[in-house]
Formats: C-alpha cells, sequence, structure tokens
C-alpha cells in the first residue's frame, strides 16, 4: 500500500543536547548548513507533536535537529519516554550531546559576559555543577560525545559531519585518532588514550627534530621499530574487538588519543598509520594532530 500524499516513511532527527557554553548553536548551525530543518529550545512537550507534522508535511521535512537544554527544565526526565516514543513510530533518533570543561566553559562565559540560563543567583560555578548532573544521564545515553575544550568552530562542524555521516557508511562508530603531546597537557576530549613514548625520540636525532611525524624520514623511523610494529598489531587488534561492541551499545564517535613527550613526531606518525590500518579494517577514521606546531624546545 502506498504511502498518502505529503507523508514520509520516517524523520531522520538529530537532536544537540549539553552544556550551556559548550557550543551546541554552533551544532546546530553545522547541521542547518547539512540540509537540516532546526529549531532551538523547543520544549519537550511538543516534541512528538513537532515530528508528526515533519512527518505529515508535502515540504520534504525528512531531516530535523532540535536543541533541547536546561532552559526546559523538565526535558531531562521527560527525553527516554520521548525518545521511546519516536523510535517505536519508526524515526531514527540520534543524540549528539556537547560538552567542554568546567575551566573552559567559565572563561567562555566571562568572556561573552553572558549569564549562564540556569544561574538564578547560584553563581556561575554551582550552576554549571547543577547543569552538570543533571545532564549526566543524557552524557551517559548519548549516541555522539564531542568535548569542545580544545576545539575551535571548524573542527566541531567538521567533528559533527564526520560522526553523522560515518553513521551510514561505516561499520562502527566514526573515529578520530588524535596525536598529542603530553607536554602540553592531556588529552580531555579522549576515550581511550595510549602513550607512545615507549619508542625512541626523534627528537634527539639531529637531521629528524626539525621534522615531524608526516615526513617520511621520521615515519621510517618510528613504524620500523620493532616495538612499534608490535605495538600497533596489538591495538589493532585490541580495536577490532572494542569498536563492534561499542557500536552495539549505540557509541556512534569514539577519539583515540596517541600521546608522546611533544606531539609532533611519534605520536604523529602513529595515528597516520593506525588511521590507514583501521581504514583497511572497515573503520571510518581520520587524524588530528593537537600539537604538532607547537614549539617545545
Amino acid at each position: 500500500m502506498s504511502a498518502p500524499h505529503g507523508h514520509n516513511d520516517s524523520v531522520d532527527i538529530v537532536v544537540v543536547t549539553g552544556m550551556s557554553g559548550s557550543g551546541k548553536s554552533t551544532a546546530l548551525a553545522a547541521l542547518e548548513d547539512d540540509g537540516y530543518y532546526c529549531i532551538d529550545n523547543l520544549p519537550s512537550a511538543l516534541v512528538v507533536r513537532f515530528v508528526e507534522l515533519c512527518n505529515n508535511t508535502n515540504e520534504g521535512m525528512t531531516r530535523v535537529a532540535l536543541g533541547l537544554d536546561c532552559r526546559d527544565e523538565s526535558y531531562t526526565d521527560a527525553w527516554p519516554r520521548i525518545r521511546s516514543t519516536l523510535e517505536d513510530a519508526g524515526h531514527r533518533v540520534t543524540v549528539i550531546f556537547v560538552t567542554a570543561s568546567d575551566d573552559v566553559l567559565l572563561r567562555r562565559f566571562s568572556e561573552t559576559r553572558r549569564p549562564h540560563p540556569g544561574d538564578h543567583g547560584l553563581g556561575l560555578e554551582e550552576a554549571l555543577a547543577q547543569e552538570r548532573e543533571s545532564l549526566s544521564m543524557l552524557s551517559d545515553s548519548a549516541d555522539i560525545n564531542l568535548d569542545t575544550s580544545d576545539t575551535n568552530v571548524h573542527e566541531l562542524k567538521a567533528n559533527i559531519a564526520h560522526a553523522l555521516g560515518s553513521r551510514a557508511h561505516s561499520k562502527g562508530p566514526a573515529l578520530t585518532v588524535k596525536s598529542f603531546g603530553f607536554r602540553h597537557g592531556p588529552a580531555t576530549d579522549a576515550d581511550l588514550v595510549f602513550d607512545v613514548r615507549f619508542v625512541p625520540n626523534p627528537y634527539f636525532v639531529d637531521e629528524l627534530k626539525p621534522l615531524s611525524g608526516l615526513d617520511e624520514a621520521v615515519s621510517t623511523f618510528v613504524l620500523e621499530r620493532a616495538d612499534c610494529s608490535n605495538f600497533l598489531v596489538q591495538l589493532v587488534s585490541m580495536l577490532s574487538f572494542l569498536l563492534p561492541r561499542y557500536a552495539e551499545e549505540g557509541k556512534a564517535y569514539i577519539t583515540i588519543a596517541i600521546g608522546c613527550t611533544g606531539g609532533r613526531h611519534r605520536s604523529v606518525a602513529i595515528a597516520e598509520e593506525l588511521v590507514r590500518r583501521l581504514s583497511e579494517e572497515g573503520y571510518a577514521g581520520r587524524v588530528r594532530h593537537r600539537d604538532i606546531d607547537r614549539n617545545y624546545q
């Protein structure tokens, strides 16, 4: 039996939620640029009805993105029921949870001088603490968690496009493999962190010191070490075991961090090689080098 005129089979729904000041508006803008019909701060009581209207319109509203946050105090409790209702009706639901560290959020609110929506005389730090606690369940159950503490606007948009695109074309979670230097601080947004400082450091080889892990001479120096080769074989084997299981639990986006001392030589070469090997296993991965251009002399 054919669908009635103006009726879609289902609606692709992306919900953007998370901490105030973390970049939810930027995330919605990225989705709008990608063709989603976006509404920010739609009351949770109207979500199901709104999706029904989208599903029955003849305007082709098959992709919608909704911004939900603490301005609607009821949505954290109501969301599991709302999601079940939508999915039972045959719609696809993806939840993106955007967050950042407290230090970064405090700095952003200070720079913009905008009030926190939950600061009703509590003070900013207490408002952030209460918001993080109230959103913990949503964070744990989100399909995609994005930490913007060390991410600019363009990178956030790219992360969203990568994560959503990979859900349709990859056999597992979308992967970002990030190289970093422990000297410049931890990789706070990583789901998995691996320390490769056991590999001899090209920094102490005069002809390699000014180069990076993107240069063939450095890459060869690092990757041809027996310990490094064995590490990569075992790491790919472990990830081949883990990633399908993460996918079964609904995790759509994974950040794997590879750290060395300065983030310029060993971690860069190994991150590039890891993405290459994982792509051969059918996983959609991309690489980001956080500290490759830092001066750590």
